[in-house]
């Protein structure tokens, strides 16, 4: 009777751990998922923002073609952004991307031309308005991320993610030092009457 009460017992433990383990995993399943779905969500607007760059780069030039040292560093920088097969790679490339497009932005200063350019103009509106959309999925990837990283490291997650695979992830998409550094430029104010261009 007593070895009957034991084994009912050990079946029972082995049921609840059993059990544990699978709802553990699905919930790990889950969130790795969503990280996933939400990165995909950046990807997108990063891959928008790259794809305005070459239009942009091009009205510019036909302005300012002695700017070279800017139009490399954003040939350079986006196309690793492009090329980049890990987020880690993209958030990198894409902080190296923001410098280089403040730098051509800033350009619009010395040169009249840009700040009367419809093109130039549309262009800008439309990466200003990718800019914010990168703002609101870094967020969002960013939370779930942080969602993740939470249930990996705590209990019961913490139990078994290790041994089923699933470590934590501190691929977190800050803001860069470049995209906080880019100017603002008032085309309404500006003067419109032809200025020099600088010497370089």
């Amino acid at each position: 009777m007593k070895l009957g009460v034991v084994a009912i017992v050990i079946i029972l433990i082995l049921l609840i751990g059993v059990g544990m383990y699978v709802s553990i995993k699905n919930t790990l399943v889950q969130k790795n998922e969503a990280v996933k779905s939400t990165w995909s969500q950046v990807d997108v607007v990063l891959q928008r923002r790259a794809d305005l760059i070459p239009n942009l780069v091009n009205t510019v030039k036909g302005i300012t073609k002695q700017e070279q040292a800017v139009f490399g560093e954003i040939a350079d920088a986006r196309s690793k952004l492009l090329s980049a097969g890990t987020p880690e790679g993209k958030i990198a490339a894409n902080g190296q991307l923001d410098g280089a497009l403040g730098r051509l932005l800033a350009l619009a200063e010395n040169y009249p031309q840009l700040r009367s350019s419809e093109n130039f103009l549309r262009l800008q509106d439309e990466l200003a308005g990718t800019e914010n959309r990168i703002a609101v999925e870094r967020k969002r990837y960013n939370d779930t991320l942080q969602d993740y990283n939470t249930y990996v490291q705590q209990f019961p997650g913490s139990l078994f993610a290790s041994s089923m695979g699933f470590k934590v992830n501190n691929a977190y998409f800050a803001a860069s030092e470049g995209s906080r550094a880019v100017p603002k430029v008032d085309f309404g104010t500006q003067q419109s009457q032809p200025q020099p261009e600088p010497a370089h």
